[in-house]
């Protein structure tokens, strides 16, 4: 008796690009970003708890320019996962679910993201 092969089902070599499929893939990657971003924040708490000396070695370390990009990468994936959620909920009540409106939305995911993040730095990182 010999093994027929099985059908297989189309994978992302096979479909098309999307910029929704695209966001689908951001939103969850975010998702996990956030999660790793939050031991930042919880190492931050912890120095500040412990005293002065603990919380000026973790701002040297987070003024860094190594620490900054990393901060800023997650305040952008907060803000990319948040919008991501919200067109999420947008959807959830089915508006919005024409082809073109779609893919707006995706669009203004990211371009939302990136501006909302740029500002929060201008305003209370950059300008202080």
């Amino acid at each position: 008796m010999t093994a027929r092969a099985r059908p297989t089902s189309p994978h992302l070599q096979i479909y098309r690009w999307t910029i929704t499929m695209a966001m689908s893939i951001f939103h969850r990657a975010t998702g996990i970003a956030n999660y790793a971003g939050m031991a930042f924040l919880a190492i931050w708490l912890v120095a500040a708890a412990s005293g002065q000396d603990a919380l000026n070695v973790v701002n040297v370390i987070y003024g860094s320019w190594l620490g900054q990009v990393i901060l800023f990468g997650f305040s952008w994936s907060l803000v990319h996962h948040m919008l991501g959620g919200l067109r999420h909920f947008v959807w959830d009540s089915a508006a919005m679910m024409e082809a073109g409106q779609r893919e707006a939305m995706a669009w203004a995911t990211i371009i939302g993201s990136v501006v909302i993040t740029l500002l929060i730095w201008i305003v209370f990182v950059w300008v202080g």
